[in-house]
């Protein structure tokens, strides 16, 4: 399956960790992940030299071909979530994990859509078990 995992970038990378665990179980169960960089500890670097112009259309880009998209929306960030909303307008089923204490937008844990999905969670493997429910569930729809 065709995954766009998104996560915050600006906003801060204190989750990096949760980030890279999420994506590695992606990859490793067989999904591409057009994103997968972004889970990487020096991402800041690589995309600080990328116009902002030209991510914007390679980002709206891969979310239109995704299947779905798995975010992690502990830490506030517009790309985020800007992300979620045009992947729930084009009908994506979409997967927001957060840490269980984190402030998280009540636009994210209060939406209705059929197609959003929450994952709180407390440990990372626990994120990860969120994310394999979730696949589990379109596999099966």
């Amino acid at each position: 399956m065709n995954i766009y995992f998104s996560c915050s970038l600006t906003g801060g990378r204190s989750d990096q960790p949760v980030y890279e665990a999420i994506v590695d179980y992606l990859l490793a169960t067989g999904h591409e992940v057009p994103t997968a960089h972004l889970a990487h500890p020096d991402v800041m670097a690589v995309e600080a030299v990328e116009d902002a112009a030209a991510v914007y259309l390679r980002d709206v880009k891969w979310v239109r071909e995704c299947e779905a998209l798995i975010a992690e929306v502990s830490t506030p960030s517009h790309g985020v979530g800007y992300e979620v909303a045009l992947a729930l307008t084009l009908g994506k089923p979409v997967l927001c994990c957060y840490r269980n204490g984190a402030r998280v937008s009540k636009m994210i844990t209060g939406n209705t859509e059929p197609n959003m999905t929450l994952g709180r969670y407390e440990e990372v493997a626990e994120a990860v078990e969120a994310v394999r429910r979730f696949l589990e569930t379109q596999a099966g729809g």
